[in-house]
């Protein structure tokens, strides 16, 4: 499971300055220029202690964050997501950014936070040349790696001083160490996972939160790292022919154990406070345009009315919100040929029953129906069948929303908030990112339940 707006997931090649142009002196313009920077929440007048300052820091703000976020990577690159990986305990612990750290003490007056957005991306990018730059002091060579060991091990333990000094050894500073050292491995040709684990190996656990390492240990680690360096660590390239995820999902799909998954949401209908759903689209999307969210929230309503007459969940249901998402004139048809997610790293293939098999899948949702399952497992099963059946040319994830919503409200059940289950991936040949997935939608069902039975005492 990961997330496109998480930093601590990014590779170098996603956040290598110079696969990534970027100008300093327009970003300000470019900022300005992008749809969140004209819905800049108000921000609440209580102190900082009252809970709500902290509803609408992890709520309102927090989701238009996340819209400022979606709008960078998508006119910048991916890289362009770590302009709120802020020092100590932010909104992502243990990063390099000084000009940002989180919506409760970051977003005050529109100008004034727009001036932090620009000062923090500036700052990430400024980070991420100077890495390149220490990358590219030494031309290293795998290939004479007994000769430049001392080179390699140098490199190291300045690289590892250097994000020291810029994230001032706060809370969680390692994951970041972690990710520079593997970025570094990655530049010279190491192979992504070999550098992973020879950097977690190395590490031990012996980095902590709030505490800088002793010149010894980062000898140590330096040491550690580079003594195992061997020409075989470079990538290999595939002999298999190119898999299949979709069909990997379906062996998963049947593997995963769907009926041990916990049930602290317990099976009544419940009716939240607030509608987490559209708050968040009304926060996130129409942020991000308000079209976008019309479509969505046009397709919520459909889903609820499809829900309590007790539709049945197939592709033809999935059409008729989906033209609402899509505001297209047609009903979108079945895709006909593979299709790609996460950057071309899964491919969904297509065959004559691909159809009729996502709808066999889907009936699967209901009640009652084949295996009794937990709703929360039958949900998160249908939400992970629609991302890797992957029906649509576009808008699948949020097809994939619609369709968990769908499945919690045919029961009566909806969310007071959906934080957990919206701006995440999930890999389809992981069984563990199913499960995670069926906890976070059963953990938001108990919330809601108890934020209903406290509300109502």
């Amino acid at each position: 499971m990961f997330s496109p707006l998480w930093p601590r997931d990014l590779t170098w090649d996603e956040a290598d300055p110079a696969r990534h142009s970027f100008n300093s002196e327009t970003a300000a313009e470019v900022v300005r220029s992008l749809a969140p920077a004209g819905c800049v929440p108000s921000r609440p007048d209580v102190p900082l202690i009252d809970p709500a300052m902290s509803d609408w820091s992890w709520g309102e703000a927090k989701l238009w964050a996340d819209a400022m976020s979606y709008a960078l990577m998508q006119h910048y690159g991916r890289w362009a997501v770590g302009w709120r990986w802020a020092h100590d305990e932010g909104d992502f612990d243990g990063g390099p950014v000084g000009s940002w750290c989180c919506p409760r003490d970051s977003v005050t007056t529109p100008q004034e936070t727009l001036d932090r957005v620009i000062a923090a991306l500036c700052e990430w990018r400024s980070w991420l040349e100077s890495l390149a730059g220490w990358f590219e002091a030494y031309p290293l060579d795998l290939d004479g790696i007994e000769d430049q060991r001392i080179l390699w091990e140098r490199t190291v333990r300045n690289l590892i001083l250097q994000v020291v000094d810029r994230t001032g050894c706060g809370s969680g500073w390692y994951g970041h160490c972690r990710q520079v050292l593997t970025w570094f491995l990655d530049r010279w040709g190491v192979a992504p996972d070999v550098a992973r684990g020879l950097v977690d190996e190395a590490i031990g656990g012996r980095f902590r939160s709030w505490s800088g390492p002793d010149t010894v240990l980062v000898d140590d680690v330096a040491e550690r790292v580079t003594q195992r360096l061997s020409p075989d660590d470079r990538p290999r390239l595939p002999v298999q022919p190119a898999i299949d995820h979709l069909e990997r999902w379906l062996a998963v799909r049947e593997t995963v154990a769907w009926h041990e998954a916990q049930d602290r949401g317990g099976h009544e209908p419940v009716t939240p406070r607030r509608d987490g759903a559209a708050e968040d689209i009304r926060a996130f999307d129409g942020a991000l345009d308000p079209v976008r969210a019309e479509g969505l929230l046009a397709a919520l309503g459909q889903l609820r009315a499809d829900a309590a007459r007790g539709a049945l969940l197939d592709f033809a249901l999935l059409q008729g919100w989906q033209q609402h998402v899509l505001g297209t004139p047609r009903l979108s048809a079945f895709r006909s040929l593979p299709a790609f997610a996460k950057g071309g790293r899964e491919r969904y293939g297509i065959a004559s029953d691909t159809h009729s098999r996502l709808d066999a899948c889907l009936a699967e949702s209901a009640k009652g129906n084949g295996t009794p399952l937990r709703l929360a497992a039958r949900a998160a099963r249908a939400y992970l069948d629609v991302c890797f059946f992957h029906p649509f040319d576009d808008g699948n994830a949020r097809s994939a929303f619609l369709t968990l919503v769908f499945v919690l409200a045919r029961e009566g059940v909806a969310l007071d908030n959906v934080g957990l289950l919206r701006r995440i991936s999930f890999r389809a040949a992981d069984t563990q990112d199913a499960v995670i997935l069926t906890r976070y939608i059963d953990l938001h069902i108990a919330e809601t339940r108890r934020s209903t039975v406290s509300a109502g005492s």
